[in-house]
């Protein structure tokens, strides 16, 4: 089965985006800062990190940067995902944070599934869905 990383400090969204990835058939591990996260992704190999951007300790564009300029993790699939509108339209002059997908946390479920869709490979897919 294919784990998911949901990095979030607000856990309402990360019980909202975890039962839709888990409707996909995707395991789901959450983190509360960009510190965890990291930690996280060393300790667990995700294959997708849905990723805020405004965290305590480490916020969403240093873990990105992170996990996009090491070997191990720069093909590892970041969705980028913001509630606010500022942080949201600077997302999308795709800053250097190397995110693979940027979107509000105002889109419509649909929106997303359909981004993690684009991201993961079809074996993956294939593999979180059996």
């Amino acid at each position: 089965m294919c784990l998911a990383l949901v990095v979030d400090d607000d856990p309402t969204q990360q019980l909202i985006i975890s039962k839709l990835l888990k409707k996909i058939g995707l395991e789901v591990i959450v983190a509360s800062d960009g510190v965890e996260a990291l930690e996280q992704v060393k300790s667990t190999s995700p294959v997708l990190v849905i990723l805020d951007i405004l965290m305590p300790r480490m916020n969403g564009y240093e873990v990105c940067q992170q996990l996009k300029s090491n070997e191990k993790t720069q093909h590892l699939p970041v969705i980028m995902y913001s509630g606010q509108e500022r942080e949201f339209n600077f997302l999308n002059t795709r800053s250097k944070s190397g995110a693979d997908a940027y979107l509000s946390k105002l889109c419509r479920p649909q929106e997303l599934l359909n981004t993690i869709h684009q991201l993961l490979p079809k074996k993956k897919q294939s593999a979180a869905l059996s």
